[in-house]
């Protein structure tokens, strides 16, 4: 038979020997203080690379940016960048900045097309980091485009206005002006105009100042113009306005003065619209410029009047058809050229067939440049409308600023 006292001593022994064995398990296990520790982040295991790649279109999105798609790296630098046409493996060429920073295609993307970018960067101790994104650009049905003129880097006259012609309707004018802005070297106030959902011009209250430097920056990548409808353009377009030249066409005495920076040049013989076929008043504005270039007739709403497959030294002062340009079939005889008008509307020089040889029509091509202003008065015809070529100056600078958006 067992005490009570004896009972108590083992069961106090017992209790000793758990205690002192679940010392020994904790000093097998190390200790909670130890340098080295469970794997979950200690000296000996690998970390996470501190480099972050973001790759700015969305793996699985559509809808992504033509212009500004690109990778960008936080916290290290990127060692390679591979962008290919999903599907076919067509590579897109780019380039990683100096810094390492950032990269970005060459050119343009193209719209509605399924890309692929393939990222690596590595931090300052070397760790690699990586990103992918399988991606489609904005499809042409949702997107828009403006084409515009005159073009980035050239020398125009001095009545060449900004126009835009966009591919879709806009019905967001306002969003789409506001992203659209274009400044003078000369100070001169430049306001927008629309004519219909299409096209947007933008010109001063009087001429462009002689030597001037106009800046356009276009930033429409993004822009929603309607419902759906997204702008696709991010640039910087910049012209030179050359010296002043308007040239002055008058009905009444089939001539034209051509005058340069305020001082006339040379008066020449002109042959205006016949009675039947009369010239446009106003103001006009050189669009394009020919050596030579086929008219027909049928294609301004004339019969078959006449389809001339060589007119020499021919630039364009409307949408509808109206030039001024050589000629080179009028009758030599009686009456000489310049006494009265024979044209279709258009306003003709003395010229000869194959554009050579030293004639009023290629003095005046040579000595003209796109955006140049021909004024012509004294015709029983009316004022050509200002959205028929790039002719707004025929507006009031009243009804010009009525029609902006901002």
């Amino acid at each position: 038979m067992t005490t009570p006292d004896i009972a108590a001593r083992r069961v106090l022994g017992a209790c000793a020997a758990l205690v002192v064995g679940a010392l020994t398990l904790t000093a097998c296990g190390g200790s909670a203080n130890a340098s080295n520790d469970d794997g979950k982040g200690g000296k000996d295991s690998p970390r996470t690379s501190t480099a972050k790649v973001v790759i700015s279109a969305k793996d699985g999105s559509t809808g992504a940016s033509i212009n500004a798609t690109g990778v960008k790296v936080s916290g290290g630098r990127l060692t390679d960048v591979k962008m290919t046409v999903a599907g076919s493996g067509q590579a897109v060429q780019g380039a990683i900045s100096a810094d390492g920073s950032s990269w970005k295609p060459k050119g343009q993307l193209e719209r509605g097309t399924k890309y692929e970018i393939d990222a690596t960067a590595k931090d300052a101790s070397g760790r690699t980091a990586a990103a992918n994104s399988i991606f489609t650009t904005v499809s042409s049905a949702n997107s828009f485009i403006g084409t515009y003129t005159p073009d980035d880097g050239s020398t125009v006259g001095v009545g060449m206005p900004v126009s835009f012609t966009f591919d879709k309707a806009i019905t967001d004018k306002k969003a789409v002006q506001s992203h659209i802005t274009v400044g003078s070297s000369s100070g001169q106030q430049i306001v927008g105009h629309w004519f219909g959902n299409q096209r947007l011009d933008f010109r001063p209250h009087e001429y462009w100042k002689a030597g001037s430097k106009v800046t356009m920056k276009i930033d429409l990548d993004g822009v929603q113009g309607a419902n759906g409808v997204y702008g696709v353009q991010k640039k910087t377009v910049s012209f030179t306005i050359g010296r002043s030249q308007v040239s002055t066409v008058d009905v009444n005495t089939q001539t034209m003065t051509v005058q340069r920076d305020g001082k006339t040049l040379k008066s020449v013989p002109i042959s205006a619209g016949s009675a039947q076929h009369t010239t446009y008043n106003g103001q006009m504005v050189i669009s394009e410029k020919f050596v030579q270039t086929r008219m027909n007739g049928s294609t301004v709403g004339f019969g078959g009047e006449y389809d001339i497959s060589d007119v020499p030294h021919a630039m364009r002062l409307t949408t509808s058809g109206t030039f001024i340009h050589g000629n080179y079939w009028y009758n030599k005889g009686n009456p000489p050229f310049g006494r009265e008008g024979t044209s279709h509307g258009c306003v003709g020089l003395a010229d000869v067939q194959g554009a050579q040889g030293d004639t009023t029509a290629k003095w005046f091509y040579d000595n003209s440049l796109i955006g140049d202003v021909v004024i012509v008065k004294n015709s029983p015809d009316k004022t050509v409308s200002p959205d028929n070529g790039l002719n707004g100056w025929n507006m009031s600078w009243s009804a010009w600023t009525a029609g902006s958006a901002v």
